[in-house]
């Protein structure tokens, strides 16, 4: 499990009041249902965020989000 993947589930334990292991498992489920449902480049995108191949230190910006959802939801590609 990625750090990622682990901070979300340190979140989820604290959070909700369950065992770290039963968060753990939780994320995975979440994050293999989120990622059956986008388009493959998508779900690639979202699997190079969680594994921190990705530096989102900054944030995302408006232009990044706008081309996100548009990608998404069928915009230029």
């Amino acid at each position: 499990m990625s750090n990622v993947k682990k901070e979300i589930a340190g979140l989820v334990s604290k959070k909700v009041g369950i065992p770290a292991d039963k968060a753990e498992q939780a994320v995975e489920v979440v994050v293999n249902f989120i990622k059956q449902k986008l388009p493959p480049a998508v779900a690639g995108q979202v699997d190079a965020v969680l594994e921190g191949s990705v530096d989102l230190s900054d944030g995302i910006g408006l232009d990044d989000a706008a081309g996100l959802l548009g990608g998404l939801l069928g915009g230029k590609k």
